[in-house]
């Protein structure tokens, strides 16, 4: 696990073995989390990683999927998209991350729909 400043906090990110290790699946059904959009990864820091805070309860947020489709659907890349999800949003008053880990899942994609 490595970590990287976002401008808020400090990131804990998993990579591919943290993942497979932390939900017990095996490797396969791990990347289609990421086929289906459960969960988004960036390898801006080598190896495929994702932000630890998209995971709840050992399992992928449930409201993390809807918003990475919206987010997509508006053209933001998986980049983009973690950038999104972890930035302070003026709108939401915190990080959309925060918001939907707090139960906020309409507000987020309210505001992930106007970016279009």
């Amino acid at each position: 696990m490595s970590e990287t400043e976002t401008a808020a906090a400090p990131v804990e990110w998993l990579t591919l073995p943290d993942l497979v290790e932390m939900l017990g699946e095996p490797l396969g059904r791990v990347h289609r989390l990421f086929d289906e959009q459960h969960l988004v990864g960036s390898r801006r820091n080598g190896p495929l990683a994702v932000p630890a805070l998209f995971l709840v309860e050992e399992r992928p947020l449930p409201s993390l999927r809807g918003t990475i489709i919206v987010l997509k659907d508006a053209g933001f890349t998986d980049d983009e998209t973690i950038d999104w999800l972890l930035a302070e949003e003026e709108s939401i008053g915190r990080s959309p991350i925060a918001a939907l880990r707090d139960g906020h899942k309409s507000e987020v994609r309210r505001v992930a729909r106007s970016l279009a």
